[in-house]
């Protein structure tokens, strides 16, 4: 069953951040566009790999009015005792939420019940907290923060141009399409 469009359920998770512990509710998210980053554990091999890429990425997710946050199922004190060690992790200046409970694992259908681990996944939430693109990976392959980048632009557009649409490989500033019978077998 797809998750386009579901509306993420009401959460108050602990996070790390900037040195402290704060909380983060649904209501956080909302009225804005986010990034829910979903990944196995602190302390592993791929997932730092992922996490700098995205701490390089930040600045630009920022400046188009999206909020990151990592979330993985550890506690919010495991992801300081990694921000302590971890030069790369050290790098990360976005939300990292703990998710012990797998609560928003499970509701992004992201949990492993095995192991009480996350898949590698990534939900981009609109301002109306409503999942509009995610990708769910295998745990041996790290993501592109410049291609997740890259699609949240594009969902920002066509929630600003509803009848626009994106082709593969879209900029900002491309050239977009207007679906019309005129295109059909035409593209």
């Amino acid at each position: 069953m797809s998750l386009i469009g579901q509306e993420v359920t009401d959460f108050k998770v602990q996070s790390y951040q900037g040195n402290e512990f704060k909380e983060v509710t649904k209501e956080d998210i909302l009225g804005k566009w986010s990034v829910f980053f979903f990944y196995p554990a602190d302390f592993t091999f791929v997932c730092p790999t992922e996490l700098e890429d995205l701490a390089n990425k930040y600045e630009d997710f920022k400046k188009v009015g999206c909020e990151i946050y990592s979330v993985s199922c550890d506690t919010h004190f495991v992801h300081k005792a990694w921000h302590d060690v971890s030069k790369t992790i050290q790098k990360i200046q976005y939300p990292m939420l703990a998710d012990p409970t797998g609560l928003l694992a499970r509701d992004f259908d992201v949990m492993i019940e095995e192991s009480g681990l996350a898949e590698r996944g990534s939900f981009i939430v609109n301002p109306e907290g409503k999942i509009v693109a995610y990708e769910v990976i295998a745990g041996n392959v790290g993501r592109n923060a410049e291609e997740l980048f890259r699609r949240v632009q594009a969902s920002q557009f066509v929630a600003e141009h509803g009848d626009e649409v994106c082709p593969a490989k879209w900029q900002p500033g491309a050239e977009t399409l207007k679906p019309s019978l005129d295109l059909v077998g035409l593209i």
